[in-house]
């Protein structure tokens, strides 16, 4: 089966003049100018500059965020971290378990799960979604894709050093969970964490912060979890793997999207209000944008 994806994000100031006199105040004459109208069309190849910009602003916090980890931070790590030593523990009876399932699953699910988590689908799929937002100029298709996009590559890069560094061999290569070969670059000892896995979450994740229905957001996981259950089927990772994976993935996802509400770069003009200020000894103009 093959799936064809489609490709890919106050100043306040103050002018005032002195003159020598004594105190007789004169009521401010307000003059308001709605500068939104200015350039309000904002061309396409200059908010594609500022998407990047805010994906590259995105993908730096991210990575920079632990150093202001806080003790609710230390305390969610700690459970990821407890959470995937338990799971490591069963991981070769839970293996058993997902490979004898894995025999009489669908195709069709096996098959979408691998080639939706696939780099070259998912970043299609996440391109596709951030340009229908530029193009449409939607701006919270737009922020959905950049999302996604952030979120994908700063977990993806992220799993890739892992797996590199880590070399744990995939369940299919019978070597059991205790096996380990860093710096391999063998696809075999690439299974922990699972790149499908993140890619998919991310996605998944990303999407399911636009919508406040729990029914919307449990058909959206029951979608994402096509792919690690099916990477589980195809002894292709450990449970401990996906586990790992999707705890990073909602985490990047959720750091990066409250980032993002609270540090947008955008090419919308505020309305600029004007007070002009009178008294006997001063003169002011002062513009709010």
């Amino acid at each position: 089966m093959k799936f064809f994806l489609i490709p890919f994000f106050l100043f306040v100031f103050t002018n005032t003049f002195s003159q020598n006199s004594d105190s007789l105040k004169i009521d401010n004459v307000n003059i308001e100018i709605d500068s939104s109208k200015v350039d309000s069309k904002v061309s396409i190849g200059r908010q594609l500059v500022l998407d990047g910009k805010q994906i590259v602003n995105n993908i730096f916090h991210s990575y920079t965020r632990p150093i202001y980890w806080k003790k609710d931070n230390w305390l969610d790590f700690g459970g990821v971290a407890l959470g995937t030593v338990l799971l490591y523990s069963v991981d070769n009876d839970t293996s058993r378990f997902f490979m004898k399932q894995g025999e009489k699953a669908p195709e069709v699910l096996k098959s979408f799960g691998y080639y939706f988590g696939s780099p070259q689908n998912n970043y299609g799929i996440t391109s596709a979604v951030y340009l229908t937002g530029l193009f449409t100029k939607n701006e919270k298709i737009r922020n959905t894709g950049v999302l996604m996009i952030s979120s994908a590559t700063t977990a993806g890069v992220l799993q890739t050093f892992m797996k590199t560094l880590v070399g744990r061999a995939r369940p299919g290569a019978g070597e059991g969970k205790f096996y380990f070969k860093p710096f391999s670059g063998q696809p075999a000892y690439r299974s922990f964490p699972s790149g499908h896995t993140i890619l998919v979450s991310t996605t998944m994740f990303a999407l399911a912060k636009q919508f406040e229905n729990p029914w919307v957001k449990a058909g959206i996981y029951t979608v994402g979890a096509i792919t690690p259950v099916s990477r589980m089927w195809d002894g292709a990772h450990f449970f401990s793997d996906v586990f790992l994976s999707a705890a990073i993935s909602y985490f990047v996802v959720d750091s990066t999207y409250r980032f993002m509400n609270n540090n947008k770069l955008s090419n919308t003009k505020k309305i600029v209000t004007w007070n002009l200020s009178a008294s006997p000894n001063m003169v002011g103009v002062i513009g709010v944008f």
